[in-house]
């Protein structure tokens, strides 16, 4: 199988690919008993469906992530446990990794295939961002707490030689080198807080719209996610007209919003009543409760469920189906059931009620459509990703059949708890 995706900087090695794919033919088969043995050819059903019922899965790569190695492997290991949707950055190299791994997880199994959908935002937001800062002010002896706490791996830091001529025959001075890894650092914030010097600054950008049109005009998008703070109707409805006709190709539109107190309803039937002239497919509300957060612990999914529970309860919320988010985790399913918000069952409120209904056996749907999980998701499969390069470098996790099936059965576990697959 050769790669799909083309990236200047990163590069798959060749002796690496040969050996991989010799491998491959003949240990790919626990991987696909593994995919058949817990029910995900049989459980998976249309994205669609799947928001309906209540089980829809969506994997966060990050809109701010841009790792295309790791997330063309995150991509392929979590089309194999069987998402519904991968959320990645407006980007066309990122796009392409992500489809390179879905299409190269149909390789190894016939499942369908899962949803693309880009990031965009209508003003600052927190998930737009990186962390900046030049390593040479940073003393020698400091602890690094940046590179400790860091969740992304996207700090590094070593000694090397200052840059900085000498003129007076002295030998050069020793200094920090690195800093930020752009590409993997998604905006979490928690170095900014750290730094004993504040010397880490955060540096913010808007997705070009135009650019976000063109983009989705290509093949390969099926769904856009708005992130806005609901505040500004005005940003708002300039990034949606903007993106002008090629919301037409599109299955879906997310709208990702914080919880704003008793203003949240409002500002939702706001954005609604900009969308709906032109809203060409169904669209979704993604419940940001407290983002970038799943992968601290047990408590950060808190703030999702108290949202979702919130939204549910309200009955003039506008049409669209709801979907947590920030802050999701393994534990987020069970907080789900104690609220009595799992998988419960309401009559359908959509924008396509007409479709929804005509397509499907009855017009019920389930109250909370899905669960997005982002950076818990990226952890538990980012330790085996990590191992792998650790030991072979960049490399496609294919190549390397017992990284792949110890990644699938951390993904498995994941999406099995919305799934309910069969224990393994």
């Amino acid at each position: 199988m050769s790669l799909r995706f083309s990236c200047n900087s990163t590069r798959f090695p060749q002796q690496h690919q040969v050996r991989g794919n010799l491998k491959s033919i003949k240990n790919l088969d626990k991987v696909r008993n593994l995919v058949k043995t817990v029910g995900v050819p049989s459980l998976t059903s249309s994205p669609l469906e799947s928001l309906r019922k209540g089980n829809w899965v969506k994997l966060i790569c990050g809109a701010s992530f841009e790792d295309v190695v790791d997330i063309r492997n995150l991509s392929l290991v979590y089309t194999l446990a069987g998402v519904d949707c991968i959320d990645c950055a407006a980007d066309s190299a990122v796009v392409s990794a992500v489809n390179d791994g879905i299409e190269s997880a149909r390789d190894i199994v016939g499942l369908r295939r899962p949803w693309v959908m880009i990031s965009v935002n209508d003003d600052e937001d927190l998930h737009f961002r990186k962390a900046e800062f030049d390593p040479e002010d940073c003393p020698l002896d400091c602890s690094r707490p940046c590179e400790i706490v860091c969740p992304a791996s996207a700090i590094s830091l070593n000694e090397g030689n200052s840059t900085l001529e000498v003129s007076d025959g002295t030998n050069a001075s020793r200094v920090l080198e690195g800093g930020v890894i752009t590409e993997r650092c998604y905006g979490c914030g928690r170095c900014f807080p750290v730094c004993p010097y504040d010397n880490i600054r955060v540096v913010t950008y808007i997705r070009d719209t135009t650019a976000t049109a063109d983009l989705i005009k290509r093949n390969g998008i099926d769904a856009v996610e708005i992130h806005t703070s609901g505040r500004q109707s005005t940003f708002f409805e300039e990034l949606w007209d903007g993106l002008g006709d090629s919301i037409s190709q599109l299955r879906l539109i997310a709208v990702s919003l914080p919880n704003v107190g008793d203003s949240t309803i409002s500002s939702m039937n706001t954005m609604y009543s900009i969308m709906e002239p032109n809203l060409p497919c169904f669209n979704l509300w993604q419940l940001d409760g407290r983002p970038m957060s799943g992968d601290i612990g047990r408590g950060a999914t808190r703030e999702s469920i108290a949202f979702a529970v919130r939204l549910a309860a309200v009955k003039d919320r506008p049409p669209g189906f709801l979907q947590l988010a920030g802050g999701t985790n393994a534990h987020t399913v069970d907080g789900l059931k104690k609220m009595g918000l799992f998988q419960a069952t309401s009559i359908a409120k959509n924008s396509k009620d007409e479709i929804l209904t005509a397509s499907l056996p009855n017009s019920l749907h389930a109250l909370i459509g899905g669960i997005a999980y982002g950076g818990y998701a990226r952890k538990i499969v980012g330790r085996v990703l990590s191992s792998m390069q650790s030991q072979y470098g960049v490399a496609r996790i294919e190549d390397y059949p017992e990284h792949l099936l110890e990644a699938l059965r951390e993904a498995l576990a994941l999406v099995g708890t919305v799934k309910s697959y069969d224990p393994f």
